[in-house]
């Protein structure tokens, strides 16, 4: 599917990094308009989704677990004709067209144009049993996972934004919702707190850590939480059947963090209703560019809005800075 195989280097008009629905979709498009593009999956195939279980807001499924969301997205791509690569971007030189960038594999990629759709990661706290009961109890998405808790107690930890808006949703389905913060005041913006404050389902334990998840081994499940006062140290233990980690997300934007330009901790800012970021050729779709929706549905069309914009920028006549590459021996 590449214009140039010579050894380690592989030449494409567009190169897409990240395998979440920004991604995939982006690959759909680019090989619709005959692009042949690569789609470099990344350290996490299918991105985000693949840490859900059931996906009930998706249009069209009533309901699909989200690793085997990922899966068909991967299959839909491949049949247009999009080669799909289980590499990783290590490095990228943007300084040059055409643009080179390194894979984990030893293979160096040159493109006429990126699509960054790398996502953004949710922060965790490192627990081990954290990692034991993700996806099954333990989630950091309340609009993903929110339903699944219906008149049933919550735990969300965290106090940002992020947090206090996980939790106002959450009461749409909990019985009960225990915020758990280690200051005695909320980050958040004031009018999301008054709301909070006013909300008789919330519960606020303050100057608290989550410390270990209870849970079951059979069937795999969240029971409760112990939490920590960061005062006295006095353990306390909280039935529940959810645990919401609401402390922020991370976008993965390791790659171009120092030569892009980046806004409310390190989204990649895209032009008005464009994305097109600040350097000509390269755009960014998905979580890696949007702090605010997050959903698999918008990813997904500023998926579509990259390879469209992609299209349109290789028909204009381009200049290339000098880019020798080696012949095989």
């Amino acid at each position: 599917m590449c214009i140039r195989d010579r050894g380690n280097i592989r030449h494409t008009k567009v190169l897409i990094v990240g395998s979440g629905p920004a991604g995939y979709t982006a690959g759909v498009y680019a090989s619709r308009a005959m692009l042949e593009p690569l789609l470099i999956q990344g350290i996490e195939p299918g991105g985000q989704l693949t840490t859900t279980t059931e996906v009930e807001n998706r249009p069209g499924d009533k309901e699909v677990q989200g690793p085997d969301l990922m899966v068909r997205m991967e299959e839909h791509v491949e049949s247009v004709g999009c080669e799909v690569i289980q590499d990783i971007i290590t490095d990228l030189d943007v300084s040059v067209r055409p643009f080179l960038a390194k894979g984990d594999s030893g293979t160096t990629y040159t493109s006429d144009a990126i699509i960054l759709a790398t996502g953004a990661r949710a922060k965790w706290l490192g627990l081990p049993t954290e990692e034991k009961y993700k996806g099954f109890g333990v989630s950091a998405c309340a609009t993903c996972d929110g339903f699944f808790y219906r008149n049933q107690e919550i735990v969300v930890v965290g106090g940002g934004n992020t947090a206090v808006e996980e939790a106002l949703f959450l009461t749409k389905f909990a019985s009960k919702v225990t915020l758990i913060h280690r200051r005695n005041e909320l980050r958040s913006e004031k009018i999301l707190q008054d709301r909070l404050f006013k909300n008789s389902k919330i519960e606020t334990l303050w100057f608290n850590e989550l410390v270990e998840v209870l849970g079951e081994d059979v069937p795999l499940g969240v029971t409760g939480v112990k939490v920590k006062n960061v005062k006295t140290d006095v353990i306390t233990t909280i039935d529940c059947k959810g645990v919401f980690i609401a402390i922020g997300h991370a976008p993965a934007n390791d790659l171009v963090k120092d030569v892009l330009e980046t806004h409310m901790g390190g989204y990649i800012v895209t032009k008005p209703d464009s994305t097109e970021t600040s350097i000509p050729g390269i755009f960014a779709a998905g979580d890696i560019t949007d702090h605010i929706y997050r959903q698999a549905v918008t990813s997904a069309g500023m998926g579509c809005m990259a390879a469209l914009e992609v299209e349109r920028f290789l028909a204009e006549p381009v200049s290339y800075t000098h880019l020798t590459l080696p012949t095989k021996a």
